[in-house]
């Protein structure tokens, strides 16, 4: 009787697992791994010195300090957020003007903090014209912080398109409240 090759597969493959896995063994005991004690003592690993005898129980490490929070708001205080857009547009509207002056000078005067701005649209029109679009009113934003003097370090323009609505619904004021770029601090 004869065999074709494909009769010998599985048991070349097991064959060749486990050659892998015994291959992939150690020898090595972790436990007979020696400490080193840079604090000049001899440090037994598991062994029986006592606190007083520069073994584990001693130690020269400073504790860990950790910094207070951050008490800093996460933005200026009572200042929007969200900056609107008409349909189709990258148009940043002057009603928002004053929220960018203040989001600018906010950054300009606390330089350690960073901005990412999230372009968003309503749910009409393809996947990537509104992934170029929320990344065209996210840039929109961006430039206008840089026209007043805010590093581009610390501002990343970000699209998510119609990924992520914040208004679900089919009417025009559930697109309207879509249509958005929105400053959120890190």
């Amino acid at each position: 009787m004869k065999r074709s090759f494909f009769s010998f597969f599985p048991r070349l493959s097991s064959v060749i697992l486990v050659a892998s896995l015994v291959a992939c063994g150690s020898n090595v005991k972790l436990s007979d791994v020696p400490v080193e004690d840079l604090t000049g003592a001899n440090a037994n690993p598991g062994g029986a010195a006592g606190a007083g005898a520069g073994g584990v129980g001693s130690s020269s490490v400073a504790p860990v300090q950790i910094a207070p929070a951050d008490t800093s708001p996460a933005g200026p205080a009572n200042v929007a957020k969200v900056i609107y857009f008409d349909y189709d547009s990258f148009a940043i509207k002057p009603e928002f003007q004053s929220a960018i002056d203040a989001h600018a000078r906010f950054l300009i005067a606390t330089k350690t903090r960073r901005v990412a701005i999230e372009g968003h649209t309503d749910e009409r029109g393809g996947r990537e014209y509104n992934l170029a679009l929320g990344q065209k009113r996210a840039e929109a934003v961006r430039r206008a912080l840089g026209l007043l003097g805010v590093g581009d370090a610390q501002v990343e323009a970000v699209s998510f398109g119609k990924e992520k609505p914040s208004a679900s619904g089919a009417d025009e004021a559930a697109f309207a409240k879509n249509r958005r770029a929105e400053l959120s601090y890190r």
